[in-house]
């Protein structure tokens, strides 16, 4: 019976692994250039000494959903989303340069430029820093122009421009902080070819129904290995009856 109730009870476990992996996913369903988060079920041989006579579910993430969220024209001059491939280059919060495609621009009280999440937005040379202005543009190739503050409307100023890189995805893992990562620890270099769209946002590419369909899917298999461990715990109770009648 044992071995019934290993697979069932790992199987409940790694259920609510893969039930938080879609909750999350459909928590950030209206989070800009969000990607979904993909996971699978194998099964998971225990080895030690003697043969591997135990197998126990497996929930992993083999991947992320890389696919564009659609582009949404907002107006606003400070929402900017990648044309086709590319990412943003952000600094995370331990300090390193972590990659993203949420492009809803915000600008703090020190005039730092930080996305949504509040994430510094990186430039040429660190961090983008903005002088008080009137007006800003931001050009598809991540340029940025800004009239100073109290100037003439011909004054205009180019302030950055905004690192935008394009690595190979298998180089790239997702982070526990929502954010891409080169799998070297190196910073990706800028790439001139990605583009991008000002007055735009890319929305999540999570797919509402599809996640609402797996979110009862896996409720489903939850209750079916909590019915398993429970035959389990019925037949080991038959079983010792009839031992003890013996």
């Amino acid at each position: 019976m044992d071995r019934m109730i290993f697979v069932a009870m790992s199987g409940a476990k790694e259920t609510l692994i893969a039930q938080a992996n879609n909750s999350n996913n459909l928590a950030n369903v209206n989070t800009p250039g969000f990607m979904e988060d993909l996971n699978q079920f194998r099964s998971m041989p225990v080895f030690g000494q003697g043969f591997p006579t135990r197998v126990y579910a497996l929930d992993e993430r083999p991947d992320i959903n890389f696919e564009k969220g659609s582009e949404q024209a907002t107006g606003n001059p400070l929402d900017v989303a990648v044309k086709g491939k590319g990412f943003f280059a952000v600094q995370a919060s331990d300090g390193s340069e972590a990659y993203t495609r949420r492009g809803d621009l915000k600008i703090d009280a020190n005039g730092l430029v930080t996305n949504g999440e509040g994430l510094p937005l990186i430039g040429n040379s660190g961090p983008i820093a903005l002088p008080p202005f009137e007006k800003i543009e931001i050009a598809p190739d991540g340029t940025i122009t800004i009239l100073p503050e109290g100037s003439t409307p011909d004054a205009l100023a180019i302030i950055d421009r905004i690192k935008m890189v394009n690595p190979a995805i298998d180089q790239m893992t997702k982070g526990n902080d929502g954010l891409m990562h080169m799998n070297s620890g190196e910073e990706a270099g800028a790439d001139a070819l990605v583009l991008l769209a000002s007055g735009s946002l890319e929305s999540s590419n999570v797919n509402v129904a599809d996640a609402l369909v797996n979110m009862i899917e896996l409720s489903r298999k939850f209750e079916m290995q909590v019915k398993m461990m429970k035959t389990s715990e019925e037949l080991d109770s038959a079983s010792a009856s009839l031992m003890r009648m013996s």
